[in-house]
Protein backbone atom coordinates (compact mmCIF):
# COMPACT_ATOMS: atom_id res chain seq x y z
CA UNK A 1 0.00 0.00 0.00
CA UNK A 2 2.62 2.64 0.95
CA UNK A 3 4.40 3.29 -2.29
CA UNK A 4 7.45 5.83 -2.34
CA UNK A 5 8.36 5.08 -6.22
CA UNK A 6 10.21 8.76 -7.54
CA UNK A 7 11.12 9.65 -3.75
CA UNK A 8 14.67 9.95 -2.60
CA UNK A 9 15.13 9.04 0.75
CA UNK A 10 18.25 9.33 2.98
CA UNK A 11 18.52 7.36 6.04
CA UNK A 12 21.56 8.32 8.82
CA UNK A 13 23.34 4.88 10.27
CA UNK A 14 21.89 2.83 7.75
CA UNK A 15 24.63 -0.09 8.14
CA UNK A 16 23.34 -1.53 11.04
CA UNK A 17 20.30 -2.13 13.43
CA UNK A 18 16.90 0.46 12.98
CA UNK A 19 19.13 2.36 10.24
CA UNK A 20 19.53 -1.14 7.66
CA UNK A 21 15.77 -2.23 8.35
CA UNK A 22 14.96 1.33 7.21
CA UNK A 23 17.24 1.35 4.19
CA UNK A 24 15.84 -2.20 3.26
CA UNK A 25 12.36 -1.26 4.19
CA UNK A 26 11.94 2.16 2.37
CA UNK A 27 14.07 0.50 -0.69
CA UNK A 28 11.29 -2.04 -0.93
CA UNK A 29 8.72 0.58 -0.94
CA UNK A 30 10.05 1.58 -3.97
CA UNK A 31 12.44 4.92 -3.07
CA UNK A 32 15.90 5.56 -3.79
CA UNK A 33 17.93 5.49 -0.88
CA UNK A 34 21.20 7.19 0.26
CA UNK A 35 22.48 5.70 3.97
CA UNK A 36 25.36 7.32 5.98
CA UNK A 37 27.82 4.68 7.76
CA UNK A 38 31.04 5.58 9.93
CA UNK A 39 33.04 2.77 10.21
CA UNK A 40 31.04 -0.21 8.80
CA UNK A 41 32.11 0.21 5.22
CA UNK A 42 32.22 -3.61 4.23
CA UNK A 43 28.70 -4.17 5.53
CA UNK A 44 27.29 -0.78 4.37
CA UNK A 45 28.76 -2.28 0.59
CA UNK A 46 26.96 -5.77 0.75
CA UNK A 47 23.75 -3.73 1.81
CA UNK A 48 24.21 -1.75 -1.60
CA UNK A 49 25.16 -5.18 -3.50
CA UNK A 50 21.85 -6.31 -2.17
CA UNK A 51 19.29 -3.96 -2.43
CA UNK A 52 20.27 -2.86 -6.13
CA UNK A 53 21.19 0.63 -8.05
CA UNK A 54 18.76 2.12 -6.09
CA UNK A 55 20.56 2.41 -3.33
CA UNK A 56 24.09 4.71 -2.54
CA UNK A 57 26.36 4.10 0.82
CA UNK A 58 27.89 7.48 1.66
CA UNK A 59 30.88 7.77 4.81
CA UNK A 60 29.86 10.76 6.99
CA UNK A 61 31.32 11.56 10.31
CA UNK A 62 27.90 13.08 11.80
CA UNK A 63 30.26 14.88 14.18
CA UNK A 64 31.70 16.85 11.27
CA UNK A 65 29.92 19.92 9.54
CA UNK A 66 31.40 19.91 6.29
CA UNK A 67 31.13 15.76 5.97
CA UNK A 68 27.62 16.63 6.59
CA UNK A 69 26.99 19.68 4.25
CA UNK A 70 28.89 17.72 1.36
CA UNK A 71 26.68 14.54 1.89
CA UNK A 72 24.04 16.69 1.44
CA UNK A 73 24.90 18.00 -1.32
CA UNK A 74 26.28 14.73 -2.90
CA UNK A 75 23.09 13.27 -2.92
CA UNK A 76 20.90 15.93 -4.48
CA UNK A 77 23.89 15.65 -7.44
CA UNK A 78 23.78 12.35 -7.38
CA UNK A 79 19.82 11.61 -6.97
CA UNK A 80 18.22 14.83 -8.78
CA UNK A 81 16.65 15.70 -5.07
CA UNK A 82 15.86 14.44 -1.95
CA UNK A 83 12.72 13.98 -0.28
CA UNK A 84 12.54 12.11 2.75
CA UNK A 85 14.95 12.60 5.62
CA UNK A 86 15.62 10.07 8.53
CA UNK A 87 18.11 10.82 11.06
CA UNK A 88 19.08 7.83 12.89
CA UNK A 89 22.60 7.79 13.34
CA UNK A 90 23.32 8.31 17.45
CA UNK A 91 25.14 6.59 20.51
CA UNK A 92 24.26 5.60 23.48
CA UNK A 93 26.49 4.73 26.72
CA UNK A 94 26.38 4.94 30.58
CA UNK A 95 27.09 8.08 32.38
CA UNK A 96 26.67 9.11 35.85
CA UNK A 97 26.55 12.60 36.79
CA UNK A 98 29.54 12.49 39.16
CA UNK A 99 31.46 10.86 36.59
CA UNK A 100 30.65 11.92 33.21
CA UNK A 101 33.33 14.78 31.88
CA UNK A 102 32.45 17.33 29.39
CA UNK A 103 34.42 15.48 26.61
CA UNK A 104 31.72 12.78 27.10
CA UNK A 105 28.57 14.68 27.16
CA UNK A 106 30.03 17.42 24.64
CA UNK A 107 30.52 13.66 21.89
CA UNK A 108 27.28 12.74 23.03
CA UNK A 109 25.67 15.94 22.08
CA UNK A 110 27.75 16.33 18.69
CA UNK A 111 26.72 13.37 17.52
CA UNK A 112 22.84 13.04 18.57
CA UNK A 113 22.02 16.49 18.55
CA UNK A 114 23.92 19.16 16.80
CA UNK A 115 24.08 16.40 13.94
CA UNK A 116 20.27 16.94 14.09
CA UNK A 117 20.65 20.79 13.50
CA UNK A 118 22.90 20.61 10.51
CA UNK A 119 21.07 17.83 8.56
CA UNK A 120 17.93 18.80 8.64
CA UNK A 121 19.84 22.50 8.15
CA UNK A 122 21.44 21.51 4.82
CA UNK A 123 18.06 18.73 3.73
CA UNK A 124 15.89 21.51 4.04
CA UNK A 125 16.53 24.02 1.32
CA UNK A 126 16.38 21.48 -0.97
CA UNK A 127 13.37 20.05 0.16
CA UNK A 128 12.00 23.60 -0.72
CA UNK A 129 13.01 23.43 -4.23
CA UNK A 130 10.30 20.97 -4.70
CA UNK A 131 7.77 21.99 -2.32
CA UNK A 132 7.93 18.59 -0.56
CA UNK A 133 9.43 17.00 2.13
CA UNK A 134 9.35 14.35 4.78
CA UNK A 135 11.74 14.69 7.84
CA UNK A 136 11.43 12.04 10.70
CA UNK A 137 14.01 11.98 13.38
CA UNK A 138 14.54 8.51 16.09
CA UNK A 139 14.47 9.51 19.06
CA UNK A 140 13.42 7.91 22.40
CA UNK A 141 11.32 7.93 25.14
CA UNK A 142 14.37 8.72 27.45
CA UNK A 143 13.73 12.39 25.91
CA UNK A 144 10.22 12.10 27.20
CA UNK A 145 10.31 10.79 30.47
CA UNK A 146 14.16 11.16 31.66
CA UNK A 147 16.94 8.45 32.41
CA UNK A 148 18.81 7.95 35.43
CA UNK A 149 22.48 7.30 34.54
CA UNK A 150 21.88 8.01 31.20
CA UNK A 151 21.17 11.97 31.34
CA UNK A 152 23.18 12.99 28.75
CA UNK A 153 21.36 10.83 26.14
CA UNK A 154 18.05 11.74 27.52
CA UNK A 155 19.43 15.60 27.09
CA UNK A 156 19.68 14.97 23.72
CA UNK A 157 16.65 12.99 22.57
CA UNK A 158 15.16 15.23 24.69
CA UNK A 159 16.30 17.81 22.34
CA UNK A 160 15.90 16.44 19.41
CA UNK A 161 11.97 16.12 20.15
CA UNK A 162 11.69 20.14 20.99
CA UNK A 163 13.43 20.46 17.63
CA UNK A 164 11.52 18.65 16.12
CA UNK A 165 8.15 20.27 17.10
CA UNK A 166 9.89 23.62 16.47
CA UNK A 167 10.48 22.70 12.87
CA UNK A 168 7.33 21.39 12.40
CA UNK A 169 5.60 25.12 12.55
CA UNK A 170 8.50 26.85 10.92
CA UNK A 171 8.91 24.29 7.57
CA UNK A 172 4.95 23.44 7.21
CA UNK A 173 4.33 26.28 4.83
CA UNK A 174 6.78 24.41 2.55
CA UNK A 175 4.56 20.95 2.80
CA UNK A 176 7.70 20.02 4.61
CA UNK A 177 6.25 17.95 7.67
CA UNK A 178 8.64 16.96 10.37
CA UNK A 179 8.02 14.10 13.17
CA UNK A 180 9.73 11.85 15.22
CA UNK A 181 9.64 7.82 15.78
CA UNK A 182 9.94 7.24 19.62
CA UNK A 183 11.20 3.92 20.62
CA UNK A 184 11.99 2.00 23.88
CA UNK A 185 14.45 -0.75 24.49
CA UNK A 186 15.15 -2.37 20.84
CA UNK A 187 16.79 -5.42 20.81
CA UNK A 188 19.97 -4.74 18.04
CA UNK A 189 23.68 -4.02 18.28
CA UNK A 190 23.64 -0.44 20.16
CA UNK A 191 22.19 -2.88 22.88
CA UNK A 192 24.24 -6.08 22.94
CA UNK A 193 26.16 -4.95 25.91
CA UNK A 194 23.42 -4.75 28.06
CA UNK A 195 21.49 -7.52 26.86
CA UNK A 196 24.33 -10.20 27.88
CA UNK A 197 22.79 -10.23 30.69
CA UNK A 198 20.18 -12.47 29.75
CA UNK A 199 18.01 -11.80 33.16
CA UNK A 200 18.39 -8.25 32.94
CA UNK A 201 17.30 -8.81 29.66
CA UNK A 202 14.27 -10.95 30.63
CA UNK A 203 13.38 -8.03 33.00
CA UNK A 204 12.98 -5.65 30.44
CA UNK A 205 11.23 -8.05 28.31
CA UNK A 206 8.71 -8.58 31.48
CA UNK A 207 7.92 -4.74 31.96
CA UNK A 208 6.51 -4.53 28.17
CA UNK A 209 2.60 -4.86 28.12
CA UNK A 210 3.10 -6.41 24.84
CA UNK A 211 5.79 -9.15 26.23
CA UNK A 212 8.55 -8.71 23.62
CA UNK A 213 11.40 -6.06 22.98
CA UNK A 214 10.93 -4.65 19.66
CA UNK A 215 12.80 -5.68 16.13
CA UNK A 216 14.44 -2.93 14.80
CA UNK A 217 12.15 -3.83 12.04
CA UNK A 218 8.93 -2.49 14.10
CA UNK A 219 10.65 0.91 14.15
CA UNK A 220 11.55 1.00 10.52
CA UNK A 221 7.79 0.48 10.06
CA UNK A 222 6.39 3.76 11.52
CA UNK A 223 9.30 5.51 9.86
CA UNK A 224 8.44 4.40 6.62
CA UNK A 225 4.23 5.64 7.70
CA UNK A 226 5.68 8.72 8.36
CA UNK A 227 7.19 9.36 4.80
CA UNK A 228 4.01 8.01 3.61
CA UNK A 229 1.16 9.66 1.78
CA UNK A 230 -0.93 7.77 4.53
CA UNK A 231 0.77 10.67 7.04
CA UNK A 232 0.39 13.54 4.85
CA UNK A 233 -1.53 15.26 7.72
CA UNK A 234 0.67 14.33 11.06
CA UNK A 235 3.02 16.97 11.64
CA UNK A 236 5.35 18.18 14.75
CA UNK A 237 4.52 14.28 16.38
CA UNK A 238 5.98 11.97 18.73
CA UNK A 239 5.44 8.36 17.61
CA UNK A 240 6.23 6.28 20.78
CA UNK A 241 7.08 2.56 19.51
CA UNK A 242 7.95 0.82 23.07
CA UNK A 243 5.21 -2.04 23.47
CA UNK A 244 2.91 0.06 25.79
CA UNK A 245 6.04 0.21 28.47
CA UNK A 246 6.40 3.74 28.82
CA UNK A 247 2.68 6.04 28.19
CA UNK A 248 3.84 9.32 27.19
CA UNK A 249 3.59 11.90 24.28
Amino acid sequence: MINLLNKVSIITGGSRGIGEACVKLFAKANSSVAFTFKNAKTRAENIEKEIGNKTKAYRVDMESETEINSFISQVEKDFGRIDVLVHNAGIWNDGTLENMTLDHWNELMRVNLTSTFLLCKAAAPVMKKNNFGRIILITSTAGQRGEAFHSHYAASKGGMISFTKSLAVELAPFNITVNSVAPGWVDTELNDQVFADAEYKESIRKGIPLGKIATAEEIAGPALFLASELANHINGEILNVNGGSVLCG
